[in-house]
């Protein structure tokens, strides 16, 4: 199974983006990651062009730079128009040096040190996506003393299973992150936050999971964000601006995969949010999405060069190559499976 852009050339060798990887090889070394920066670009069009046609209010995409970032990744993704998650003082670090700009930046994590706080607030990023009580407290006592305002995203433990791995499920009750619908009280997180100083609460964000196929826990999800945006009204009376549905798209890894088009899954979640306002009659939030992984996944090959190989007659052939866990985690914490082809 080859990328769309990939093809044998007439050298008998495989292109990438059209690229021969041989030469590419030959000139960089190896283990090498190869994007094709037409791919991520056409990616990152469908999703705002998808965004653009289905939802009626405000929106953003902003692309997950845990996929994949680097300066060159960074000052692509602002060219294109999203803005950006960042989920680490080394992400941001990275996003500010390409220039990117700070108020388009989502900042994710849930045990953000002292030090990324101030990094986020010195930079002026856009949101805070805040994960615990804890959090909360520290950023009030620092944006106080940094006599700034901290513009923040209250974390939702939706209480939706998805359909994806155990590892990288997020969205279920017993998750590291975030505020839970009863137990660790996202509504008294939601009252504690509109009395502290330096805190402006602009919304909610949850996130279920990652490499789904199914997007069908995606309208159940927004129903459910729309329901507690609608309570925070009723108790609070406030209408909060902001409403972030993570990303979790999958992409094709073996031939049986079969990814939603990316303007079909961004059809299903405008749909179920823009019903779900339209039945409390609540004014449509700005709709955040956080692609990361179908924008770049399918868009990137590695390159490894073939080592010392072993056969052991009756029981397996071992093939060694000059990468491992270090650049192709996924195999080891996932189970995750690949194809590999002759470059």
């Amino acid at each position: 199974m080859l990328p769309k852009t990939m093809r044998i050339n007439n050298k008998n060798h495989l292109e990438f983006g059209g690229c021969d990887l041989v030469e590419i090889a030959e000139k960089y070394g190896t283990p090498l990651y190869v994007m094709d920066e037409s791919m991520i670009r056409e990616n990152c069009r469908s999703y705002l062009q998808a965004l653009k046609s289905h939802y009626q209010g405000k929106g953003e995409i902003a692309y997950a730079a845990k996929a994949f970032l680097t300066l060159a990744m960074a000052r692509l993704v602002q060219e294109e128009g999203l803005g950006m998650d960042v989920v680490s003082g080394g992400e941001l670090f990275c996003a500010l040096k390409a220039g990117f700009d700070p108020s388009r930046l989502f900042f994710h994590g849930n045990n953000k040190s002292k030090e990324e706080l101030i990094s986020g607030l010195k930079a002026g990023v856009g949101r805070f996506v805040v994960d615990s009580f804890s959090e909360l407290d520290a950023l009030s006592v620092l944006a106080q003393e940094m006599k700034t305002t901290a513009h923040i995203l209250l974390r939702v433990k939706p209480g939706i299973e998805a359909h994806t791995h155990e590892y990288i499920k997020t969205g279920q009750e017993d998750s590291k992150f975030g505020f839970g619908l009863e137990r660790d009280g996202v509504l008294a997180a939601v009252k504690k936050a509109l009395t502290m100083k330096g805190i402006a609460l602009k919304g909610l964000h949850c996130h279920i999971g990652s490499q789904i196929l199914d997007p069908t826990p995606f309208a159940p999800t927004a129903a459910i964000m729309m329901e507690l945006l609608q309570r925070i009204r009723e108790v609070f009376g406030i209408v909060l601006e902001d409403l972030d549905l993570g990303g979790g798209m999958g992409i094709r890894y073996e031939k049986e995969d079969e990814p939603v088009p990316i303007k079909e899954f961004v059809a299903l979640v405008s749909q179920a949010v823009q019903q779900e306002a339209k039945k409390y009659n609540y004014p449509l939030p700005r709709l955040i999405l956080e692609p990361g992984r179908s924008i770049v996944g399918e868009a990137g090959i590695t390159l490894y060069r073939v080592g010392v190989i072993k056969n052991i007659p009756g029981i397996r052939k071992y093939v060694s190559v000059d990468g491992g866990m270090m650049d192709n985690i996924r195999p080891a914490l996932y189970r995750a499976k690949y194809s590999a082809v002759l470059a």
